[in-house]
């Protein structure tokens, strides 16, 4: 959770770690009714420290694992926490600053889940960085990955080395961090900055972007998703009365295509995510405190489940 606070006249944006109350927790059993009733406190455990390093601009959990690793950016330093036992206080673990000209600033992160959960990618400015947590060190760099500052990153949960990133030059770009040289594809859809971009947890061809268009898009970006054919059927899967016709089996693979465009906000769209619980619903947040839930059309659902 972020919050600022003012120190010599300037504001700083912080971090803190929170529990949410049992009776919030995954697995409990009061309905929503019967929690509506209640207002239930969050706990503070600890603040991740950062008034040494300036404004924080993104804090990740580690994917997997006990919970207890944590990377902030603030400013233009990328920080490792080590939650101590009951998370009651955050420890430094490790570091890394960025190297350059003028006054360099983290605008983005993200938490690879592949490879041990020990890569990184940031964004600064017009470029996209890639980090090794175990060494702090740079691994790969991407310096002009848009024409204007980079918004958002996600990684492709099923594909190990794809990165979605977005930006303020209206375009979604999709890379594989083994060449860097170009984008393996590119979206324009949008008409103003992209603020958010998410990969369906499950489905990694559902590709959610909101903007400040005011927009949400729902894309299916099938040829560079884990299943780029589909769904395929073995003619011996066919029964001996079943007869495959001729254009059935040259049909081509399904082509990338925007499934849907919602248009049920008034203000730039700052936020866009999918359901932990159910990878057909998905949220977006604007600018005007909007939240809307919506789902994946029906007939898309079938068509990659059947």
């Amino acid at each position: 959770m972020y919050s600022r606070k003012a120190s010599d006249s300037k504001v700083l944006t912080c971090a803190a770690v929170w529990r949410m109350p049992k009776e919030l927790e995954p697995g409990s059993h009061e309905s929503p009714d019967d929690s509506s009733s209640t207002a239930h406190t969050l706990e503070l455990l600890c603040h991740l420290d950062n008034t040494a390093h300036g404004s924080m601009a993104c804090v990740a959990w580690e994917p997997t694992g006990d919970g207890k690793k944590v990377i902030s950016l603030a400013d233009n330093h990328i920080l490792l926490w080590d939650l101590q036992e009951s998370s009651s206080q955050a420890v430094l673990a490790s570091s890394a600053s960025l190297e350059g000209k003028g006054q360099l600033k983290f605008t983005s992160g993200r938490w690879s889940p592949h490879h041990n959960c020990t890569q990184v990618a940031t964004a600064n400015d017009t470029a996209v960085r890639g980090w090794d947590t175990r060494s702090m060190s740079q691994i790969y760099c991407i310096e002009n990955a848009h024409g204007q500052l980079v918004r958002d990153l996600d990684f492709n949960p099923n594909k190990q080395y794809y990165l979605a990133s977005c930006g303020d030059d209206c375009k979604v770009k999709f890379w594989d961090t083994r060449n860097v040289t170009e984008p393996v594809k590119t979206l324009e859809e949008h008409s103003h900055w992209v603020w958010s971009v998410r990969y369906n947890h499950s489905h990694d061809q559902l590709v959610l972007t909101g903007s400040s268009d005011s927009r949400v898009i729902l894309s299916n970006m099938v040829s560079i998703s884990s299943e780029p054919f589909g769904h395929l059927v073995d003619d011996d899967d066919l029964s001996d009365q079943e007869e495959r016709r001729p254009e059935e089996k040259s049909q081509e693979p399904p082509q990338d295509s925007v499934i849907a465009t919602y248009e049920e906000h008034e203000d730039s769209v700052y936020a866009v995510d999918w359901s932990s619980a159910d990878p057909w619903l998905f949220a977006s947040l604007s600018y005007d405190g909007r939240l809307v839930i919506n789902r994946v059309p029906r007939a898309l659902k079938y068509h990659i489940l059947l």
